[in-house]
């Protein structure tokens, strides 16, 4: 049924978005670069890699630069348009067709670089290849500002893998145990309300048994 959804749903959102993707095509392709997407290898289901989709944001060589693969929150590797795209999440949506051929769901785990992916606790990944990864998700909700998270620490890699990639395999691993219709809806509607309004901690409310947060990131989740 999910799988039907997904189609469905992907195939609409395409149609129905393309007076909005195709200027931001154009704009992408007359400045920075002159390149619309970008496609990076992330880990899916059976921990066979893909290349997820997005709207070019940075420059191409981007993970070969300062850096690397972790985005300062005005990072000079980004592209004209690409701050907007990134705070919007507008550069997320060429993932509709990731969602289309089957590589992804609208909602799963985040699908994640192998570096990453690598962090994660054995058990997690094994939990995590069973299923697609999403475009949205309980982690994707949760760190929505993950970003603005590791501003605070000039050890970002050591941050991200030792606190916030636990928890957030913690969190994925919580919804691949409760992927319910109810809960795929529930998560795509939260979805929305973090796009409108990114302060909005109405999953705390939705959501009240996920794993406990660390101390580490309570200051800010």
């Amino acid at each position: 049924m999910v799988r039907v959804l997904d189609i469905l749903f992907s195939g609409l959102a395409l149609i129905f978005l393309l007076p909005l993707s195709v200027p931001i095509m154009l704009i992408l392709k007359i400045t920075g670069e002159h390149y619309i997407f970008y496609s990076q290898k992330r880990i899916g289901k059976g921990k066979i890699e893909f290349g997820m989709l997005k709207f070019a944001t940075m420059l191409k060589d981007s993970p070969n630069l300062p850096g690397g693969l972790y985005t300062e929150k005005n990072d000079p590797r980004l592209l004209p348009l690409g701050k907007f795209l990134r705070k919007t999440k507008i550069n997320e949506l060429p993932q509709l067709m990731n969602i289309l051929v089957g590589q992804m769901s609208f909602v799963g785990y985040r699908p994640t670089v192998k570096e990453h992916f690598d962090g994660y606790p054995a058990h997690s990944q094994e939990i995590l290849a069973e299923s697609r990864p999403g475009l949205t998700g309980i982690g994707s909700i949760i760190f929505r500002d993950e970003e603005e998270i590791l501003q605070n620490y000039a050890d970002k890699k050591s941050f991200h893998q030792n606190i916030i990639a636990p928890y957030k395999a913690a969190l994925e691993c919580w919804y691949a145990d409760h992927a319910t219709l109810l809960n795929y809806f529930k998560l795509i509607i939260l979805t929305v309300i973090a796009v409108v309004k990114p302060d909005s901690s109405t999953w705390k409310t939705w959501f009240t048994d996920l794993p406990p947060v660390p101390e580490e990131l309570k200051p800010y989740i």
